[in-house]
Protein backbone atom coordinates (compact mmCIF):
# COMPACT_ATOMS: atom_id res chain seq x y z
CA UNK A 1 0.00 0.00 0.00
CA UNK A 2 1.14 3.50 -0.80
CA UNK A 3 0.31 6.44 1.46
CA UNK A 4 0.05 9.84 -0.17
CA UNK A 5 -0.17 13.08 1.79
CA UNK A 6 -2.71 15.87 1.54
CA UNK A 7 -1.43 18.45 -0.93
CA UNK A 8 0.23 15.88 -3.19
CA UNK A 9 -0.85 15.58 -6.81
CA UNK A 10 -1.91 12.16 -8.05
CA UNK A 11 -2.36 11.19 -11.68
CA UNK A 12 -5.17 8.84 -12.61
CA UNK A 13 -7.13 7.57 -15.60
CA UNK A 14 -10.91 7.91 -15.89
CA UNK A 15 -12.70 5.32 -18.02
CA UNK A 16 -16.17 6.21 -19.32
CA UNK A 17 -18.45 3.27 -20.06
CA UNK A 18 -21.90 2.83 -21.53
CA UNK A 19 -24.54 0.17 -22.10
CA UNK A 20 -26.90 0.72 -25.04
CA UNK A 21 -29.41 -2.02 -24.37
CA UNK A 22 -30.89 -3.71 -21.35
CA UNK A 23 -28.82 -6.74 -20.40
CA UNK A 24 -30.35 -10.19 -20.77
CA UNK A 25 -29.72 -11.24 -17.18
CA UNK A 26 -32.54 -11.44 -14.65
CA UNK A 27 -32.92 -9.81 -11.26
CA UNK A 28 -30.38 -11.43 -8.93
CA UNK A 29 -31.17 -13.59 -5.94
CA UNK A 30 -30.37 -12.09 -2.55
CA UNK A 31 -26.87 -13.14 -1.45
CA UNK A 32 -26.57 -15.89 1.15
CA UNK A 33 -26.40 -14.54 4.66
CA UNK A 34 -27.91 -11.15 3.83
CA UNK A 35 -30.86 -10.36 6.03
CA UNK A 36 -31.28 -6.73 5.05
CA UNK A 37 -32.76 -4.81 2.16
CA UNK A 38 -31.97 -2.37 -0.59
CA UNK A 39 -34.04 0.73 0.12
CA UNK A 40 -34.76 3.83 -1.95
CA UNK A 41 -34.30 6.97 0.10
CA UNK A 42 -37.16 9.47 -0.23
CA UNK A 43 -35.83 13.05 -0.04
CA UNK A 44 -32.66 11.94 1.75
CA UNK A 45 -30.92 14.47 3.99
CA UNK A 46 -27.58 15.74 2.76
CA UNK A 47 -25.79 14.52 5.89
CA UNK A 48 -26.89 10.95 5.09
CA UNK A 49 -25.65 11.12 1.51
CA UNK A 50 -22.35 12.69 2.62
CA UNK A 51 -21.92 9.92 5.23
CA UNK A 52 -22.43 7.22 2.59
CA UNK A 53 -20.18 9.03 0.13
CA UNK A 54 -17.37 9.23 2.69
CA UNK A 55 -17.82 5.72 4.07
CA UNK A 56 -17.65 4.17 0.60
CA UNK A 57 -15.25 6.58 -1.07
CA UNK A 58 -12.67 7.35 1.60
CA UNK A 59 -10.36 4.55 0.42
CA UNK A 60 -10.65 5.73 -3.20
CA UNK A 61 -9.99 9.45 -2.74
CA UNK A 62 -13.61 10.47 -3.35
CA UNK A 63 -13.49 14.13 -2.41
CA UNK A 64 -15.17 15.93 -5.33
CA UNK A 65 -18.40 16.55 -3.44
CA UNK A 66 -16.61 17.96 -0.39
CA UNK A 67 -16.53 21.35 -2.12
CA UNK A 68 -20.26 21.30 -2.97
CA UNK A 69 -22.66 23.29 -0.84
CA UNK A 70 -25.38 21.44 1.06
CA UNK A 71 -28.19 23.25 -0.74
CA UNK A 72 -26.71 22.28 -4.11
CA UNK A 73 -26.51 18.61 -3.12
CA UNK A 74 -29.99 18.69 -1.60
CA UNK A 75 -31.52 20.15 -4.77
CA UNK A 76 -29.85 17.38 -6.80
CA UNK A 77 -30.84 14.54 -4.44
CA UNK A 78 -34.46 15.66 -4.26
CA UNK A 79 -35.08 15.80 -8.00
CA UNK A 80 -37.62 13.28 -9.27
CA UNK A 81 -35.06 12.08 -11.82
CA UNK A 82 -32.46 11.14 -9.18
CA UNK A 83 -32.68 8.07 -6.92
CA UNK A 84 -30.47 7.09 -3.99
CA UNK A 85 -30.57 3.45 -2.89
CA UNK A 86 -28.94 2.21 0.33
CA UNK A 87 -28.06 -1.38 1.10
CA UNK A 88 -28.98 -1.84 4.76
CA UNK A 89 -28.00 -5.10 6.44
CA UNK A 90 -27.64 -5.94 10.12
CA UNK A 91 -29.07 -2.50 10.87
CA UNK A 92 -26.46 -0.34 9.13
CA UNK A 93 -25.56 0.79 5.59
CA UNK A 94 -23.26 -1.57 3.71
CA UNK A 95 -23.27 0.40 0.45
CA UNK A 96 -25.23 2.56 -1.94
CA UNK A 97 -25.84 3.55 -5.52
CA UNK A 98 -27.25 6.68 -7.08
CA UNK A 99 -29.05 6.79 -10.44
CA UNK A 100 -29.60 10.02 -12.39
CA UNK A 101 -32.02 10.16 -15.33
CA UNK A 102 -31.93 13.95 -15.86
CA UNK A 103 -30.46 13.63 -19.35
CA UNK A 104 -33.25 12.41 -21.64
CA UNK A 105 -33.07 8.68 -22.33
CA UNK A 106 -29.86 8.25 -20.30
CA UNK A 107 -29.44 6.73 -16.85
CA UNK A 108 -26.17 7.73 -15.20
CA UNK A 109 -24.97 5.37 -12.49
CA UNK A 110 -23.34 8.32 -10.70
CA UNK A 111 -22.13 6.58 -7.58
CA UNK A 112 -21.80 2.94 -6.61
CA UNK A 113 -19.92 1.20 -3.85
CA UNK A 114 -19.68 -0.72 -0.64
CA UNK A 115 -18.18 0.24 2.71
CA UNK A 116 -14.80 -1.45 3.24
CA UNK A 117 -16.07 -4.07 5.69
CA UNK A 118 -18.69 -5.24 3.16
CA UNK A 119 -16.28 -5.74 0.25
CA UNK A 120 -15.59 -9.37 -0.67
CA UNK A 121 -18.83 -10.78 0.72
CA UNK A 122 -20.75 -11.25 -2.53
CA UNK A 123 -22.78 -8.06 -2.15
CA UNK A 124 -21.13 -5.98 -4.87
CA UNK A 125 -22.13 -8.06 -7.89
CA UNK A 126 -25.66 -8.43 -6.56
CA UNK A 127 -25.98 -4.70 -5.91
CA UNK A 128 -24.46 -3.75 -9.29
CA UNK A 129 -26.79 -6.06 -11.18
CA UNK A 130 -29.71 -4.59 -9.22
CA UNK A 131 -28.54 -1.04 -9.98
CA UNK A 132 -28.29 -1.78 -13.70
CA UNK A 133 -31.74 -3.38 -13.87
CA UNK A 134 -33.24 -0.57 -11.80
CA UNK A 135 -31.78 1.95 -14.24
CA UNK A 136 -33.24 0.11 -17.21
CA UNK A 137 -36.62 -0.38 -15.50
CA UNK A 138 -37.49 3.30 -15.88
CA UNK A 139 -39.55 4.05 -18.98
CA UNK A 140 -37.60 5.84 -21.69
CA UNK A 141 -34.14 4.61 -20.70
CA UNK A 142 -32.16 4.04 -23.88
CA UNK A 143 -28.64 3.99 -22.47
CA UNK A 144 -26.83 3.65 -19.16
CA UNK A 145 -23.50 5.30 -18.43
CA UNK A 146 -20.95 5.03 -15.65
CA UNK A 147 -17.36 6.03 -15.11
CA UNK A 148 -14.62 4.68 -12.93
CA UNK A 149 -10.99 5.56 -12.44
CA UNK A 150 -7.70 4.04 -11.41
CA UNK A 151 -8.19 5.47 -7.90
CA UNK A 152 -11.31 3.30 -7.44
CA UNK A 153 -11.35 -0.33 -6.31
CA UNK A 154 -8.95 -2.33 -8.51
CA UNK A 155 -11.78 -4.57 -9.76
CA UNK A 156 -14.28 -1.77 -10.50
CA UNK A 157 -13.62 -1.55 -14.24
CA UNK A 158 -13.72 -5.33 -14.65
CA UNK A 159 -17.00 -5.54 -12.72
CA UNK A 160 -18.67 -2.86 -14.85
CA UNK A 161 -17.61 -4.69 -18.00
CA UNK A 162 -18.72 -8.05 -16.59
CA UNK A 163 -22.17 -6.56 -16.00
CA UNK A 164 -22.55 -5.26 -19.56
CA UNK A 165 -20.86 -1.85 -19.77
CA UNK A 166 -18.42 -1.13 -22.61
CA UNK A 167 -15.58 1.42 -22.36
CA UNK A 168 -16.05 4.29 -24.81
CA UNK A 169 -13.20 6.65 -23.88
CA UNK A 170 -10.52 7.45 -21.33
CA UNK A 171 -9.11 10.68 -19.91
CA UNK A 172 -5.90 11.28 -18.03
CA UNK A 173 -6.37 13.58 -15.03
CA UNK A 174 -4.54 14.87 -12.00
CA UNK A 175 -5.95 15.87 -8.65
CA UNK A 176 -4.51 17.40 -5.54
CA UNK A 177 -5.31 15.32 -2.49
CA UNK A 178 -7.28 17.16 0.18
CA UNK A 179 -6.50 14.59 2.88
CA UNK A 180 -3.99 11.80 3.42
CA UNK A 181 -4.87 8.74 1.36
CA UNK A 182 -3.62 5.17 1.30
CA UNK A 183 -4.12 3.57 -2.08
CA UNK A 184 -5.34 0.00 -2.04
CA UNK A 185 -3.05 -2.46 -3.85
CA UNK A 186 -4.02 -3.28 -7.45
Amino acid sequence: MTTRRAGEDVAYTVTFLEMTQRPSYDWPHTPNGMSGALLRADTPPVWYFRALYDAVGRDYAWTDLHVSEDDEIEAWLHRKDVALYSLIDQGWPKGFFLLDWREGGVCDLCYFGLVPSAVGRGLGGWMLRTAVLTGWARDGTQKMIVNTCTLDHPRALIQYQKHGFTPVRQEERTRTLTRDWTQAPN
